[in-house]
């Protein structure tokens, strides 16, 4: 790392980059107009000043599309991860279009007293790890995985994927290929635990394909009984104790039951009748919305659902509603759209609007053996902030029932 590379997107991964280097760095970005200088003495320039002959190794923040000029141009693009690829000690990559987040932090949670620290997509950059840890579990998004051609993870944890950002990927067949990617680098003995059903390319990994709770709880001679989280999350945690049992031989239950999900991810509160309310904000895509269905299908939900789904097919959303016992609460830009689909698929449903409106029409008639659920398969930027607003908008509501 002598070389101070050429930075692609003036972001966060960049950014530790740069800081890490001190400072002095030249960086390209789309959203500047004019060359400037910032305080650490690094130079940001306009991406359209870029000129390949003049730099010798580039960076690209993961987000940068593949037909971007940036990317096209550039002759020795790394990833964040190809460029910290020969410090990187032993690495467990995970990834999956749900619960990656869930599923980095509770297997962190269950190797912290290993060392193990948790970084990449997760928030924190590869350039402020320590790259003296032993362990380094990191939350590898499609964007990154598409843009690292060298660096390779000693295990791979790879949840199940349903098509998304194909704004970005292309088609489905290319965002599974770069979720897969890694696979390509792995060698012999290498763990990659993978959904069953997917194209694999051909690789040295030992490959564990994986269809149920119930296979890697036998496959690892796990007990599923003993862990406290139910549908999706019970899948996260029985994937994190499965990796914690091929490193160390242990599956500590107690400890993965110690572990707080993130605020607006199937949050639970009680209203003052004792009511069962949950806030799964953060289920932005329709398959988070289909796990968190399963976690309460033994109930009547009222489902709050709706918002900006980006023109996506929500068919199979709807086709997961028929058989069970639910009430639809429509809010935001598709609205309309639900309603439609709603009547096609013969699920009982109500116009609200919004979501001060369907908190009052479920609290008239919510009762102790059902369950409200705000989980809008969609972002939430039509009426809100981000998800969290949406989230802390909705439990400020139910805290205010009387």
């Amino acid at each position: 790392m002598k070389n101070k590379p050429t930075l692609f997107g003036y972001g966060l991964t960049t950014k530790a980059i740069a800081k890490k280097l001190g400072g002095g760095c030249t960086f390209f970005d789309d959203n500047v107009k004019e060359a400037y200088s910032d305080e650490e003495g690094n130079h940001i320039f306009p991406s359209h000043l870029f000129d390949p002959q003049k730099s010798q190794l580039e960076v690209t923040t993961p987000s940068l599309k593949p037909n971007h000029p940036l990317i096209k141009s550039a002759k020795h693009l790394l990833s964040e991860y190809d460029y910290f690829a020969k410090e990187m000690p032993f690495s467990i990559w995970i990834s999956g279009t749900n619960g990656k987040t869930t599923t980095t932090q509770m297997l962190t949670h269950l190797l912290e007293k290993r060392g193990a620290l948790s970084g990449g997509n997760i928030g924190t950059p590869l350039a402020e790890l320590d790259t003296k840890a032993p362990i380094w579990v990191l939350e590898s998004s499609s964007f990154a995985l598409h843009h690292t051609h060298t660096a390779s993870p000693d295990i791979y944890l790879l949840l199940p994927i349903t098509p998304d950002h194909l704004d970005w990927h292309g088609t489905p067949e290319q965002y599974e290929a770069d979720k897969l990617k890694p696979l390509l680098t792995m060698k012999e003995g290498e763990l990659a635990l993978v959904p069953k059903g997917l194209n694999l390319p051909k690789t040295n990994a030992y490959v564990v394909e994986y269809d149920s709770n119930e296979f890697v709880a036998e496959y690892f001679k796990l007990d599923s009984s003993k862990v406290r989280f139910k549908a999706a999350f019970l899948q996260d945690a029985l994937l994190a104790l499965a990796v914690s049992k091929v490193l160390f031989d242990e599956a500590d239950y107690e400890l993965m039951n110690t572990f707080t999900l993130d605020a607006h991810r199937q949050e639970e509160l009680k209203d003052a009748k004792g009511r069962l309310w949950v806030n799964d904000s953060k289920a932005t895509n329709m398959d988070a919305t289909i796990q968190a269905l399963k976690g309460y299908a033994d109930r009547h939900i009222h489902l709050i659902l709706g918002g900006d789904d980006k023109g996506v097919d929500l068919s199979p959303l709807f086709e997961s509603m028929k058989p069970l016992m639910l009430t639809l609460y429509t809010i935001g830009a598709n609205n309309d759209k639900l309603l439609t689909l709603a009547k096609h698929y013969n699920i009982d449903s109500v116009e609200s609007q919004n979501i001060e409106t369907a908190i009052k029409q479920i609290d008239s008639v919510h009762t102790l053996e059902s369950v409200a659920l705000l989980s809008p398969a969609a972002a939430s930027f039509d009426q809100f902030k981000s998800y969290k607003h949406r989230g802390e908008t909705f439990m400020k509501l139910v805290r205010q029932l009387d």
